[in-house]
């Protein structure tokens, strides 16, 4: 799968880890900074995953910061972005099982590394089921989304 991932100075580290994991297990992953431990604004970072994910350059996000909230509230300010912070399995599956989920977001300091890698690779694997119910739902988003926001 075609992989975005970024992090601010925050989440730098366990960006890089995710990102030579997910390598290794065969996915195409394009990271976009950042490059070091300097200190850098997240939502410099969810643009440029959030535009590659809307452009097709990547089917899915990874967003990494200190909490995981900032990054979170910046990719949803983009039309297209269903960006999830998730610290758990469940979450990072079920959000694109029935919210069709593109973008995850991870907070550096409450995650640790094998947590972190867990979560992911759910995510990364997890598909949208389209159930009606799910799909109404979504439709419902998609409306708000249009109503809202006009390019």
């Amino acid at each position: 799968m075609k992989v975005a991932i970024a992090g601010d100075h925050a989440g730098f580290g366990l960006k890089q880890i995710i990102a030579d994991d997910l390598r290794k297990c065969g996915h195409d992953v394009t990271d976009y900074g950042a490059c070091d431990t300097a200190p850098s604004d997240y939502p410099d970072f969810a643009e440029l995953v959030c535009n590659a994910v809307r452009k097709g350059e990547a089917e899915r996000g990874v967003l990494v910061c200190g909490s995981g909230v900032g990054v979170a509230v910046a990719a949803n300010k983009f039309p297209g972005i269903r960006a999830g912070l998730c610290h758990d399995h469940y979450s990072a599956h079920q959000g694109v099982e029935h919210d069709d989920m593109n973008v995850i977001c991870l907070g550096s300091r409450i995650l640790g590394q094998e947590a972190a890698r867990e979560i992911v690779l759910a995510f990364l694997a997890a598909r949208y089921t389209g159930e009606e119910r799910h799909a109404r739902r979504l439709s419902k988003v998609l409306a708000i989304e249009r109503r809202y926001f006009k390019e």
